[in-house]
């Protein structure tokens, strides 16, 4: 007996009907995303033939040179998601400011925060890269940015497509958090991790050692405690990192274990995006059961942005995990 196939768009359209209040505007915005996750991927599985790799000579708001993939992503996200007529704002890591829509659909009740291409810089030697989205709704705020400025809690939907040996979607709207693969065959992404569960310990621990001499004392202490033997806590961990966020948390989601990018003496506050990158990986990783926190163990979803490229520190994983990392950063 074959198993059942579900593709995603049939999967959003059942997973609306439960909701007898909807209106099918939430959907519109997923299947935009999944177009833009496409057309992304058809330019990255043809990268090393086209004039599509390397630099694209400019620089975003980051300060970091942008790739050729990063601009492609980032403007099919936009050109995509406007079809949907549902958003009435976007922010994405790769603009300086907001991209205002309220004017062409002032009834747009939603607002789409986006990294076009994580771990860009890994394009040219093949390692995986990936989209990061984050989905909250219209709170009627005075100002259009304060919409794109509501901490994780709020999000109504959150995910990562991740451009790897295959292509998966992986997304929650707050009821568990789900991975669907990509057949090129047919052009579908398929239901294939249904109610994805992060184990609640893992033994592989996940970041830039090279960084080592830079972090506080209390994440040197926690990291030189995970390569001491110990059997009672099955350590030593293995060392494991692509040095691509989205790849590096997918494997953490699936093997289970621990994430950290740790701020740095002179980034107290960290480096990574908390409303691009932080704020939607930890609401997939909480929503299959794991736990995501910053260097002061405050919980990440909980954390209020300032300002559209705030930074912040990040830990992500099993429950167990992050309570053991969550002992040296009290002390």
């Amino acid at each position: 007996m074959h198993e059942k196939i579900i593709t995603i768009d049939r999967y959003i359209a059942e997973q609306e009907h439960e909701y007898p209040e909807a209106t099918g505007a939430f959907s519109s915005i997923l299947y935009n995303l999944v177009l833009a996750a496409k057309v992304t991927w058809r330019e990255v599985s043809k990268a090393g033939l086209v004039n599509i790799v390397g630099s694209a000579d400019q620089t975003n708001i980051q300060g970091e040179e942008q790739q050729k993939l990063d601009v492609f992503a980032n403007n099919a996200i936009i050109k995509f998601c406007q079809q949907s007529r549902e958003v009435c704002v976007m922010a994405s890591e790769e603009e300086d400011t907001i991209i205002d829509l309220s004017a062409n659909f002032p009834d747009a009740k939603y607002v789409l925060l986006f990294d076009p291409l994580d771990g860009s810089s890994n394009i040219d030697v093949n390692a995986p890269i990936g989209t990061i989205f984050s989905i909250y709704r219209r709170v009627g705020a005075s100002e259009l940015t304060e919409e794109c400025l509501q901490p994780g809690i709020k999000q109504v939907a959150a995910g990562y497509i991740i451009f790897g040996s295959s292509t998966m979607l992986v997304y929650t709207t707050g009821r568990g958090t789900h991975g669907f693969t990509l057949d090129p065959s047919i052009g579908e992404f398929l239901l294939s991790h249904p109610d994805i569960r992060i184990p609640e310990k893992g033994t592989i621990y996940s970041c830039n050692e090279g960084n080592f001499s830079k972090w506080n004392e209390s994440v040197k202490q926690y990291v030189q405690w995970v390569k001491e033997s110990d059997a009672g806590t099955k350590r030593p961990y293995k060392a494991r990192y692509i040095g691509s966020l989205i790849a590096d948390v997918h494997r953490t989601l699936l093997k289970g274990g621990i994430f950290a990018y740790p701020a740095e003496i002179k980034t107290p506050k960290g480096k990574l995006r908390l409303c691009y990158e932080a704020n939607p990986m930890a609401f997939v990783v909480e929503q299959a059961g794991g736990m995501g926190v910053n260097e002061q163990g405050q919980r990440i979803l909980e954390q209020k942005p300032s300002e559209l490229h705030e930074r912040t520190s990040l830990y992500l994983g099993s429950v167990q995990n992050i309570e053991e990392l969550a002992g040296f950063l009290k002390a």
